[in-house]
């Protein structure tokens, strides 16, 4: 067989127990990593540690993956503009969001005869959401509809990033905005108070103030 040493270094063609007495004296395990391979190669290692890391990479994998999620979108092909807007916003926050998005167009009754209305809609949304989105299915016929999958420019994981980022920043402005309010009340509050103070305190008495008004100096 083939060996390979603990730090990936190439040992050479060696048989079998000279591989398992090299294990023996290093205090490691003899793993077969490539059987079919002619000769067949095995590797010294801990195995115990080899399946604990391997585990964990399998536990963050599985954490950072992301389910791909598709959304849909159903226009008209004769929509009118304010629709047309408000579908688009809906699909720029999709693609903002990571989300491939699957765009309709639906034909009724002679519109059927008129594809290049539906083709020419979805050419159109395509470049209004070109910053956050690209074709990934061009537009087909499929029945009475007409179909076009559009991407997201950003990964799914770097769009919640973003999206927390901009929570985050959020709810510091917002806590912000808060803490001054809460200080400009204190002030007034105590303006208020030091003006109230000011009204009810007893005026000083000069000595003019005793002196009888009768009394011809």
């Amino acid at each position: 067989m083939r060996l390979v040493g603990p730090a990936g270094e190439q040992v050479g063609i060696v048989r079998i127990d000279d591989a398992l007495r090299l294990a023996r004296e290093a205090d490691l395990d003899l793993v077969e990593v490539a059987p079919m391979a002619r000769p067949p190669v095995a590797k010294l290692m801990d195995y115990g540690k080899f399946k604990y890391e391997a585990a964990q990479k399998a536990r963050e994998s599985r954490r950072n993956q992301t389910n791909t999620v598709i959304k849909e979108m159903k226009l008209r092909p004769k929509i009118d503009s304010h629709d047309y807007e408000t579908k688009k916003g809906h699909v720029v926050r999709f693609l903002k969001a990571g989300d491939k998005v699957k765009i309709t167009i639906m034909f009724r009754g002679r519109e059927q005869s008129r594809p290049e209305l539906g083709f020419n809609l979805l050419k159109k949304l395509a470049d209004d959401v070109v910053e956050d989105g690209f074709i990934e299915s061009a537009p087909k016929q499929d029945g009475r509809n007409m179909l076009m999958v559009l991407s997201p420019t950003r990964k799914k994981t770097e769009a919640k990033v973003e999206v927390e980022a901009a929570k985050a920043a959020k709810a510091a402005d917002r806590a912000a905005s808060q803490e001054a309010e809460r200080q400009q009340e204190a002030e007034l509050r105590a303006r208020a108070a030091a003006e109230a103070a000011v009204k009810v305190a007893p005026k000083k008495r000069g000595p003019a103030d005793n002196m009888d008004p009768d009394i011809d100096l």
